[in-house]
């Protein structure tokens, strides 16, 4: 590899070793690049050029360690489904470095790469299918302004795995602006290693949140910026219908990104209760309570900062303000989710029932199981009086007098605004999606490049997804909900 390809300067190996454990990919034996993402490796300043397509593959297989990286398997702890695992740590993802660009800091990960310390039996890798997966849906989230992780490449391994059956072997090299969870901070508080938990969370303020480091107390600072980023996170994922479907506080990031696309899904028909993960069985993860697990986790972060938030011995003052903060969450959220559905409802002003009527359209959605993204979108389309369009709205739902109801009270309230129906409409257009990656299309997807080697619908769907709110009628199939037969009801991680 040429040595300017990748400009790596490391930050997280200069912790120390009780942070990670240094740990280099497993080879592969036929490396082959099904994608990369040009875009994002100019961002990173990354070289692509100066690699031909056999030399990314190598790379970002990690066949071939590139000059200045330090590979490591981050170790950490989590709460999975509410029972805390005091060893996790990265099973199947080996960070190769950092690169800073634009001013910030970013991961370079590679995921399926094999064996670490802490794969706890398992192989270490991943599928091509469960590697596309995540590679389509954080590029899809970052196309619809969630922050995220994001998909640099994809690689096929040319071995096969043991799942359900044998499947082709696959991994994603992933970026983050950092790659620390609720779970690292876990990790260092169950083991009683207070000087590393200091260490950890000036680290991440350095890196993540630098206008913190003047703070009268830098950690009550720190606990608060995370529970607004992931409150605003948490509601940017209610908005558009996502379920992350394994909320553990392993797979909470820090700074605040959408991370570990295993069994996540965007919901077709709306249900306040809606479960796709195959192992979540008793719904724990289900989109209507991602909110109160946000929290819940959120509570587990602020446990291990209590020794940094106390004032000398003062452990009941550390425990206020930690209670004080976390109090927070739902205010914070409850206004991102409640400006950002005004938003979805072509609203600028605020009035007294403005809840009652969002309310009430998620009623209705959910009483049909209306599907959530083109009810928001047909709705963008509606003017301030009846019109045919009316009809491709009613056409959604079962209880059509209900909706006429309350299509009426909505257009006497964009009324009541001086609301005018172009600018307003290209506003909610703007907001409300038309294309997401639905999951028989990821199913579709995954099923030619798995079962036939096929990759061109993987690249054809990617294109859409780049431009979710711009309606193309050559796209037309990529915006209809699914028919019965192709619908996806389960989601798998694939570990």
């Amino acid at each position: 590899m040429r040595m300017a390809a990748i400009a790596f300067d490391n930050s997280y190996s200069a912790l120390g070793s009780a942070f990670y454990t240094r740990v280099e990919p497993e080879p592969v034996s036929d490396p082959r690049l099904l994608f990369f993402n040009d875009d994002l490796a100019a961002m990173l300043g990354i070289q692509a050029g100066s690699l031909d397509i056999a030399e990314k593959a190598a790379v970002f297989s990690g066949n071939r360690i590139p000059d200045g990286a330090e590979p490591l398997a981050m170790v950490y702890s989590g709460h999975q489904f509410g029972a805390f695992n005091p060893r996790l740590g990265d099973g199947r993802a080996i960070l190769l470095g950092e690169v800073v660009a634009g001013g910030e800091r970013f991961d370079i990960q590679l995921k399926g790469s094999g064996r670490t310390p802490y794969s706890r039996n398992g192989d270490g890798r991943a599928t091509v299918g469960a590697v596309l997966r995540e590679s389509i849906l954080s590029e899809a989230m970052a196309n619809l302004g969630v922050p995220t992780t994001r998909s640099l490449a994809v690689v096929s391994t040319g071995d096969l795995i043991r799942r359900e059956g044998w499947l082709p072997g696959g991994v994603i090299t992933r970026v983050s602006r950092s790659f620390v969870r609720i779970g690292t901070f876990e990790y260092f508080a169950s083991i009683g290693d207070h000087d590393a938990m200091k260490k950890l969370a000036n680290y991440v303020i350095d890196r993540i949140y630098p206008d913190l480091r003047d703070a009268g107390n830098p950690y009550e600072a720190l606990l608060a910026q995370v529970i607004e980023r992931q409150a605003r996170l948490i509601a940017h994922w209610m908005r558009i219908g996502f379920i992350h479907g394994v909320m553990n506080t392993d797979n909470v990031s820090i700074a605040g990104e959408t991370i570990d696309y295993g069994p996540c899904a965007f919901m077709d028909g709306f249900d306040h209760d809606q479960v796709f993960s195959s192992i979540d069985r008793q719904g724990r993860y289900a989109y209507g309570n991602q909110p109160s697990i946000g929290q819940w986790n959120l509570v587990r972060f602020a446990e291990t900062l209590l020794p940094l938030l106390m004032q000398g011995d003062d452990t009941r003052a550390a425990v206020a303000a930690a209670e004080r903060l976390l109090n927070e969450f739902r205010d914070i959220y409850h206004q991102a989710w409640f400006d950002g559905m005004r938003e979805k409802l072509g609203l600028v002003t605020q009035a007294r029932d403005d809840a009652r009527l969002i309310d009430d359209f998620l009623d209705l959605l959910d009483r049909d199981t209306a599907d959530f993204t083109l009810a928001f979108r047909r709705l963008s389309s509606l003017g301030l009086e009846p019109s045919a369009r009316d009809a491709e709205m009613k056409a959604l739902f079962h209880r059509v007098p209900d909706l006429e109801a309350w299509l009426a009270r909505w257009r006497q309230r964009l009324r009541d605004e001086n609301s005018r129906d172009a600018e307003r409409q290209q506003r909610m257009q703007r907001v409300n999606p038309l294309y997401i990656p639905r999951n028989h299309l990821v199913e579709a997807v995954i099923r030619a490049a798995e079962d036939h080697g096929d990759m061109q619908p993987f690249h054809q769907l990617g294109e859409v997804l780049q431009n979710p709110f711009e309606e193309r009628p050559e796209w037309s199939e990529y915006a209809r909900p699914p028919k019965p037969e192709e619908q996806v009801l389960q989601t798998y991680c694939g570990t």
